[in-house]
C-alpha cells in the first residue's frame, strides 16, 4: 500500500493502535497465517466508519476480525487493512427488566469471557457460550451455538454498520438466522452492538453448568492443540465427525496439520502447520468423504487470503 494512505490513517488512528505488516497467525485460534499490510484497532464506530471510508475511496481490501476462532489465513497474508473492534466496541452493560436479565454488548468482547460476566449476573440458558473461542460480533454473525443452544436463544436486536457508514439496528427476528448463519454472511454490514435477554438463575447454578460443559470440550476436543474448532459444517441428518471416522481418516495428516484422534471433526495445527498444510488435509477429507458417502462436507472456516 502506498505512503499517502499510511498518512491518512495515521489522521484516525494513534500510531500504536497502527501496525504494519502485522502476522496474523498471532491473531487466529489456528496460530496459522501471513502478515497483514497493515493491522488497526478500531476503538468506536468513528474510527470504524473513518477508516472503511478511507479504505473505500482508496480501494484497499479489508475485513474484520474477531478473535480470530474461525479463520484460516493464507500463508501470504492478507494485502490490506485487518481491522478489530475494541474499547468501547468491546464494552458490556448489564440491566434488568422483569423476570429477565438484559445485555448489550460490543461486538469485539470475547463470548468466552461475556457468557462468564452473564453467569455472575445470574443469566441462564448462556452457559453454551463459555468455551467458544470467538467474539460477541462473530458469534452473531454465524449463530454460534453449542450443547444444544445457539445465539438465536437469546439474542434480541443489534446494531450494525453498512459499507457507507450508516448504522442501523435489526431485531433478531429480522436477520436470518439458523444453522451457523446469518444475513451478516450475506451482506456487507458489520455488527457493532448485539442486545441480550436471560432467564433469571442463580449464578451457582450457572456457573456448575459452565464448569459441566468444560469438561466435557476438555474429554473430546483436542484443546491442546491449535485449531479452528469444528472445521466442518453438520450435514443434514449426519455428523461430520463420524463420517469423517468411519472414512478412516482419523490421524490423517498433511505436513504440520492433522485430523484430530480424538475429534475427527476437527483439523489441528499438529506443529508448525501451514495454512497450505491445512487446506490440503480438508481437500483431502471432503474427497475420501464424497467417494464413500457421496456427501460434501462444507467448510466452516472461513478462507482469508489467497490459496
Amino acid at each position: 500500500m502506498e505512503q499517502l494512505f499510511y498518512e491518512k490513517l495515521e489522521g484516525i488512528i494513534a500510531a500504536e493502535r497502527l501496525l504494519r505488516d502485522e502476522p496474523l497467525s498471532a491473531h487466529t485460534t489456528f496460530r496459522i497465517g501471513g502478515p497483514a499490510d497493515c493491522y488497526i484497532a478500531a476503538k468506536n464506530e468513528q474510527e470504524l466508519a473513518a477508516v472503511l471510508e478511507c479504505c473505500r475511496k482508496e480501494q484497499i481490501p479489508f475485513f474484520l476480525i474477531g478473535r480470530g476462532s474461525n479463520l484460516l489465513v493464507s500463508d501470504m497474508g492478507f494485502q490490506g487493512v485487518v481491522l478489530r473492534m475494541t474499547g468501547a466496541l468491546a464494552g458490556v452493560e448489564f440491566s434488568e427488566k422483569e423476570n429477565c436479565i438484559m445485555a448489550k454488548v460490543g461486538a469485539g468482547r470475547s463470548l468466552g469471557q461475556f457468557a462468564r460476566e452473564a453467569a455472575e449476573h445470574g443469566a441462564g440458558g448462556f452457559a453454551f457460550a463459555a468455551g467458544i473461542p470467538g467474539s460477541v460480533g462473530g458469534a452473531v454473525c454465524m449463530n454460534a451455538g453449542a450443547y444444544g443452544g445457539e445465539m438465536k436463544d437469546v439474542l434480541v436486536r443489534v446494531r450494525y454498520m453498512t459499507q457507507d457508514g450508516t448504522i442501523h439496528t435489526k431485531e433478531a427476528a429480522e436477520l436470518g438466522l439458523a444453522y451457523r448463519s446469518s444475513i451478516f454472511q450475506r451482506e456487507s454490514w458489520y455488527v457493532l452492538e448485539a442486545e441480550f435477554a436471560f432467564e433469571r438463575s442463580e449464578k451457582e447454578t450457572v456457573f456448575a453448568q459452565i464448569e459441566e460443559l468444560a469438561r466435557k470440550r476438555m474429554e473430546k476436543q483436542p484443546l491442546e492443540y491449535p485449531s479452528a474448532g469444528s472445521t466442518f459444517k453438520r450435514p443434514e441428518g449426519n455428523f461430520a465427525g463420524k463420517l469423517i471416522m468411519d472414512s478412516g481418516l482419523a490421524g490423517f495428516a498433511c505436513g504440520g496439520a492433522r485430523v484430530s484422534e480424538k475429534h475427527c471433526g476437527f483439523v489441528i495445527n499438529a506443529g508448525n502447520a501451514t495454512a497450505r498444510d491445512v487446506m490440503n488435509v480438508i481437500t483431502g477429507v471432503q474427497k475420501s468423504v464424497k467417494e464413500k458417502y457421496g456427501i460434501m462436507l462444507e467448510p466452516e472456516v472461513r478462507f482469508v487470503g489467497e490459496f
